[in-house]
């Protein structure tokens, strides 16, 4: 788990799959995702699968040009519209 973003209103983490133990065979299907909190509404999204790699499209893109913030919280702010489950801390 890494954190890519944190500002007062949105965080973003990259949630990697767990690699084998030594001497496992490695998963047949190994899933990344990414995990986005709205603050705001207290709702969290999680993108997998085509969600994901479309986010990580997003994020290769910021790399190549450096966003403003506002340009960053206007994409996330897209994303947490899908955004149902309530934010649960454990």
């Amino acid at each position: 788990m890494q954190m890519l973003y944190d500002s007062e209103s949105f965080i973003v983490v990259h949630m990697q799959a767990n690699e084998p133990e030594p001497g496992e065979p490695p998963p047949a299907l190994v899933r990344h995702g990414f995990e986005i909190v709205d603050k705001r509404t207290n709702k969290e999204v999680y993108l997998d699968g085509s969600w994901a790699e479309m986010f990580q499209r997003q994020i290769n893109a910021w790399q190549l040009k450096t966003p403003s913030q506002e340009e960053v919280e206007s994409v996330l702010a897209g994303y947490a519209e899908l955004a149902q489950n309530p934010l649960v801390m454990h």
